[in-house]
């Protein structure tokens, strides 16, 4: 008897030293993880256009596998390239605007409101050194001027310079993850005693299939909000070429759940009235400025009624409230990376938890639908 517990606790003593060095290890080689993470999503992504590939039959020619992977990464990258290629110049195109707007211009322009706003910041402001004008203009100079503008999108740039970097790296691993499917699987499963193997595999394939709609879904919404915004936005008079960016601006952040939509219609708006300045304020940069944010709030309504059912419910089997809360706590705790971050992992603990903990009444009630 003795012995035996003897032998358990060194057995839980190795395996707590394992998941201490395994952790470390993680940490440490963080850029490799982000690496496998990136090609994984990649691949779950891909996997569909791979399947359908190796089931094309052309008389006697059947795709390979291999083949099937490597087309399927290359229009990964094809797609990944053409998105930078289209919407880059037209990003550095508005900075350019946007750096060569005179902020006294930009205030004077405002002049109306302002002095109305002005009055109720007299009457409630603490400390009143500066006027409300002096104050705007001052900040707006700090941020609207070349070098800020500049920097902003300069760190933009070396983001996307380092994601070439790591091309080769993720490109390697993303077809392999295509070519084998149960590579990405069979190497988690290294790490998982022989007795729960069967329960992880199933636990993973379920998680493959949720997270497949689940990416896929994300990747519409972004467009559809994009197409949407930029046609809306078109129609109540922004140029093209600028009603293509704040559609983009729009489409990325409403990735972001809840703070992302408004966080893109004031910036939207913000551009727009910056950028409009040679209208009469009164009469036509008002009126504009209110279309837009029409075109905002109805794409922001499909978006909730549409889109987002069937992307956070539909896809990942979870009840709308469960994801809201979910998506707050996530938010939280890790901030707006957390918010991006928490469908996807809610769904991996929700089928790991149906596997493992199907017995608990709330596991049951949380699960019931996977």
């Amino acid at each position: 008897m003795i012995i035996n517990n003897m032998n358990t606790l060194t057995r839980n003593i190795i395996v707590g030293i394992g998941i201490i060095l395994l952790i470390t290890a993680v940490w440490y080689f963080s850029w490799i993880v982000s690496y496998i993470l990136v090609s994984a999503v990649l691949s779950i992504v891909g996997h569909p256009l791979v399947d359908l590939l190796n089931r094309i039959h052309i008389k006697r020619f059947k795709f390979p596998r291999w083949l099937a992977a490597l087309v399927t990464l290359i229009a990964i990258w094809f797609l990944f390239f053409g998105f930078i290629r289209t919407f880059i110049p037209l990003i550095f195109n508005q900075v350019a605007v946007i750096s060569s707007i005179d902020v006294n211009e930009f205030v004077t322009k405002l002049q109306e409101p302002i002095s109305k706003i002005e009055t109720m910041y007299n009457n409630y402001a603490v400390a009143q050194d500066k006027s409300l004008q002096e104050t705007i203009i001052n900040k707006l100079s700090k941020y609207l001027n070349a070098d800020s503008i500049s920097g902003i999108f300069g760190g933009i740039t070396g983001f996307f310079g380092n994601i070439f970097v790591a091309f080769f790296s993720i490109s390697f691993m993303t077809f392999f993850f295509l070519k084998e499917q149960a590579l990405f699987k069979s190497g988690l499963m290294i790490f998982v005693p022989d007795k729960y193997v069967d329960k992880v595999k199933h636990a993973m394939l379920s998680v493959k299939n949720l997270l497949t709609r689940y990416f896929i879904g994300i990747l519409l919404e972004v467009s559809f909000i994009i197409i949407l915004d930029t046609i809306g936005l078109t129609i109540v008079g922004i140029k093209f070429e600028q009603a293509l960016v704040f559609g983009l601006i729009a489409g990325v952040l409403n990735v972001i759940p809840y703070i992302g939509p408004f966080a893109g219609t004031v910036i939207g708006l913000f551009l727009g009235l910056i950028t409009h300045l040679h209208l009469d304020f009164t009469g036509q940069l008002l009126p504009l400025l209110m279309f837009m944010a029409i075109v905002y709030i109805i794409v922001q309504v499909l978006d909730n009624v549409i889109f987002q059912p069937i992307i956070y419910s539909s896809s990942v089997n979870a009840h709308p409230m469960e994801i809201f809360l979910v998506i707050m706590m996530a938010g939280s705790l890790a901030g707006v990376a957390g918010m991006i971050l928490a469908v996807p992992a809610y769904t991996i603990l929700r089928v790991f938890a149906k596997e493992f903990f199907a017995n608990f009444k709330l596991v049951k009630k949380l699960t019931e639908k996977i």
